[in-house]
């Protein structure tokens, strides 16, 4: 999924009420860029750091900038922005890039569970697949990508939905993205969340299925790579 608008580089000021970011471009004008991500980015919004932005000209947004990868100083890229990895991932299911996901029918955000709204649902061949995503940017050590990076109560309730979906008789897949180009393995951030941790053997005992993809990240885009392997609590 190749970017909408050709991304420049820039220096991280520092980063703010969640969404916002102080960059200075290349010409060293300073700017605010968007910053969509609400969780704690931990170990991605050091100032100093190298990131990227995307331009846009739409009048109807506030900020001309968005922030969308980190450069790490060993050439390797972080995506930053949670919205990307379900655009990937849709182009990558319309495409029929990954098997075990083919299904005839694809809808996004339907209503399910408690008042929640699934980010996929496949349908057409067997049972209805309930596909989550989550945007997966935390490593604390080597190759390990782990999620989440803050507590999640949003992301307890996703887990509590998909196995009630898994109950009933459905396909319930939770899928994380990650947005490193650096990992080989999937984990959970147990110390950052325990009751995400329960929450997730719960959803593994009611037969939810879990599936780790990483990406090819580079100023140009973001695209669905290889499997990885996901540890289990």
């Amino acid at each position: 999924m190749r970017f909408q608008t050709p991304l420049i580089p820039a220096t991280l000021l520092r980063r703010y009420k969640r969404f916002l970011a102080d960059c200075q471009l290349p010409d060293g004008r300073e700017i605010t860029a968007h910053c969509a991500n609400p969780g704690s980015m931990m170990g991605l919004a050091q100032p100093g750091t190298r990131i990227w932005l995307e331009p846009n000209d739409d009048p109807r947004k506030k900020l001309q900038f968005g922030w969308r990868l980190v450069e790490h100083c060993d050439g390797h890229f972080t995506g930053v922005d949670t919205s990307l990895p379900n655009r990937a991932l849709k182009a990558a299911l319309q495409a029929g890039q990954i098997a075990p996901l083919r299904a005839p029918n694809l809808r996004a955000e339907v209503p399910y569970g408690q008042n929640s709204r699934v980010d996929f649902l496949l349908s057409g061949d067997g049972p209805d697949t309930y596909l989550e995503v989550k945007s997966v940017t935390l490593s604390r050590q080597g190759g390990l990508a782990e999620f989440p990076d803050s507590v999640t109560a949003r992301g307890l309730k996703h887990l509590h939905d998909l196995a009630a979906m898994a109950q009933a008789g459905h396909r319930a897949v939770l899928f994380f993205l990650v947005q490193r180009t650096d990992c080989t393995r999937v984990g959970l951030a147990a110390d950052i969340d325990p009751n995400y941790a329960k929450g997730m053997v719960q959803a593994l005992q009611a037969g939810v299925q879990v599936m780790a993809y990483d990406c090819a990240i580079s100023p140009q885009a973001i695209d669905l790579r290889h499997p990885l392997p996901f540890l289990q609590p």
